[in-house]
């Protein structure tokens, strides 16, 4: 525990001293942090030694277990730069993760290293607008033919999450048999990146984007792992992937809890202060619980995944949970601070309109309860106990 605690102070310090200061906006542009300020939060990480924290130390990060990733994660996600200042920002993390597990040599010195080195940004393109892939998977439209040579890859994603400005997309296409991904160069001449999507959250680099391929021919070392096992490996990056989401957004609703209450503890109100009246504590008391609850999930899904269990169902659990709690807590948060939450003079206003998409983002809340109710049933069935791991 000790370890855990001096972990937490650190990344709880550095976010604190450097990354704080550096707001109040997350950055300078409507899509993410400026870029020069991102790099010289970076300069800080890894001079304070809080940078890389998912990434394998044979890559030079830190190389934290699941269960430490949870500590580090939650205090870098109290600012909304602290993803981005110490390389935990989603869909970046993810991918190195997927790189790391299937990645060719080749792939892995082209794409994967100077991923994991925080020089290059990347994307995750998977969804299509309907009726293509969303929650349902199987209705992926972007498809990828054989050719001489390699292959073509046409198809219309949509909502790319950092595809402005990345290095490489991972891309998910309908092959026969099955689904492939491949990894494409930004420079590649068949990729068009389109418009920004406006959305609720800036907070990712690059924003979200339509990404077009148009007879996007790319050669077989673009394929990454096997041809058709394209679902599988996403497996391998939802998992880790949907729990670093629910650490970060976690530290965001710490950071709006912390802030209402010292605004309760100090407003006055009917001759005494806020946080003295039976209702505002009750908002507090709610908070308290829905954050630890949400830790305590955590951290049972971060020790399965550390024992090298998928962990599919921790996660999805997690994931629900967290995405919830984090947005009633941040919810509560406004209503306690009454005009100054929803003003930007606070950051819990700003946290309010991030924190929202949490739930559609990994998989939607109910497309997870699906998931998790078939899977206790089926082990009902099996004659195994519903409610065990």
């Amino acid at each position: 525990m000790t370890g855990l605690e001096d972990l937490r102070k650190r990344f709880r310090a550095f976010v604190d001293e450097e990354v704080v200061p550096a707001e109040p906006t997350p950055g300078t542009t409507p899509h993410g942090p400026d870029e020069a300020l991102v790099e010289q939060l970076r300069a800080a990480a890894r001079r304070a030694g809080v940078f890389a924290p998912t990434v394998p130390e044979a890559l030079g990060g830190l190389g934290l277990s699941h269960r430490e990733q949870a500590v580090a994660l939650e205090e870098a996600g109290r600012s909304l730069l602290g993803p981005a200042a110490t390389l935990c920002a989603a869909p970046d993390e993810g991918n190195v993760v997927l790189l790391q597990r299937i990645a060719s040599p080749g792939q892995r010195e082209r794409y994967l290293e100077p991923l994991a080195r925080g020089e290059v940004r990347s994307a995750f393109a998977m969804t299509e607008q309907s009726p293509g892939a969303g929650s349902d998977p199987s209705q992926l439209a972007t498809g990828a033919e054989r050719v001489s040579g390699g292959w073509v890859i046409d198809g219309h994603k949509w909502f790319i999450s950092g595809a402005d400005g990345a290095a490489f997309l991972i891309v998910m296409a309908r092959t026969e048999p099955g689904a492939t991904m491949f990894i494409v160069a930004a420079d590649n001449p068949g990729l068009r990146v389109g418009r920004r999507i406006g959305a609720l959250d800036t907070v990712f680099a690059g924003g979200h984007c339509e990404v077009f391929f148009d007879g996007c021919r790319v050669g077989d070392d673009a394929v990454l792992g096997a041809v058709g096992e394209g679902f599988a490996y996403a497996q391998l990056r939802l998992a880790p992937a949907r729990l670093t989401h629910c650490m970060r957004w976690l530290g965001a609703a710490r950071r709006a809890h912390e802030t209402a209450v010292r605004y309760a503890a100090d407003r006055p109100m009917w001759g005494a202060m806020l946080a003295d009246l039976g209702m505002a504590q009750q908002m507090i008391a709610d908070d308290e619980i829905d954050i630890a609850s949400s830790r305590a999930l955590i951290r049972d899904a971060a020790e399965v995944l550390d024992s090298g269990a998928p962990g599919r169902h921790e996660t999805s659990i997690a994931k629900v949970f967290v995405a919830e709690a984090v947005f009633r807590v941040v919810d509560r948060c406004v209503q306690l601070c009454g005009a100054l939450g929803v003003s930007d003079d606070a950051v819990v206003s700003q946290l309010y309109r991030e924190v929202r998409p949490f739930r559609v983002y990994d998989g939607p809340s109910e497309v997870h309860r699906q998931s998790i109710a078939r899977r206790v049933v089926a082990r009902a069935r099996a004659g195994t106990s519903p409610g065990g791991p």
